[in-house]
Order: C-alpha cells, then sequence, then structure tokens
C-alpha cells in the first residue's frame, strides 16, 4: 500500500497552477481538446502534477477521439485507485493517484486490447516526462 501524502489545501493551492488545483483537488475538468496532452505523440511516463508519482506510459497511449489524453492501463498496478463517481447524474468510475489523491479523470470500458479499458485523463493532472529524462 502506497503510504499517502496529506498537504493542507491551502499547501497545494500555492504548489500548483489555477487549473491543476481546480482539476486536481477539486475534481475538476478540462475541456476537451484544450489540454497540453491530448495530441502529443512523445514517448516518456505520464507522472502526476501534484506529487511526481509515475502513472502512465505513453506506450499504453491511444487516441480516444475526446479530446483528453487516454490509456489503456495504469504503468503499474496500484498506481491509480478507482472510486464510485455519483456526480452529474450518472455513475462513473473516478481515477485518483494512489500516492497524493489527486483526481486524474474517469475510467470507462470502451479502450482498445489488451484491456478494453479507456483511463480518460486530465491533462492538467499530468506532466510528462521525456525517455531521456528518466534514463537520467
Amino acid at each position: 500500500m502506497t503510504e499517502k501524502i496529506k498537504k493542507p489545501e491551502s499547501e497545494w493551492q500555492k504548489e500548483l497552477t489555477p487549473e491543476q488545483y481546480y482539476v486536481t483537488r477539486k475534481a475538476g475538468t478540462e475541456p476537451a481538446f484544450t489540454g497540453k496532452y491530448w495530441n502529443t505523440k512523445d514517448a516518456g511516463t505520464y507522472a502526476c502534477s501534484c506529487c511526481g508519482e509515475p502513472l502512465f506510459s505513453s506506450d499504453t497511449k491511444f487516441d480516444s477521439g475526446t479530446g483528453w489524453p487516454s490509456f489503456y492501463k495504469p504503468l503499474a498496478d496500484g498506481a491509480v485507485e478507482e472510486h464510485t463517481d455519483s456526480t452529474h447524474g450518472m455513475r462513473r468510475t473516478e481515477v485518483r493517484c494512489a500516492k497524493c489523491d489527486a483526481h486524474l479523470g474517469h475510467l470507462f470500458p470502451d479502450g482498445p486490447r489488451p484491456t478494453g479499458m479507456r483511463y480518460c485523463m486530465n491533462s492538467a493532472s499530468l506532466e510528462l516526462k521525456p525517455k531521456e529524462e528518466m534514463k537520467k
């Protein structure tokens, strides 16, 4: 079990951009086709924008046509947590960072093989670490 990072909201607010804070700490959603990673094809690892925990590999990223970065599986078991989200009059699966509880996006069962899952994430919740940086 990953030990959680716990900080007061005021500290998160100081460390994050207003958009990152809204998305990750207030469970917001950025508008489709506006985030910096929705159409990125660069190789690397997508880490949590709050705590830096590695979450997704560019090897599992795919174009879902939704306007948000989508992945068919997390980087490792236990990297993310799934929670039931009943807001907005629908039942969805919310995805959060297992280390700091940041809201990342939602999970849908309409992704490609091999998992059939679509982790539909907000760009504001992610930071792409290029492969060259990961080797250092």
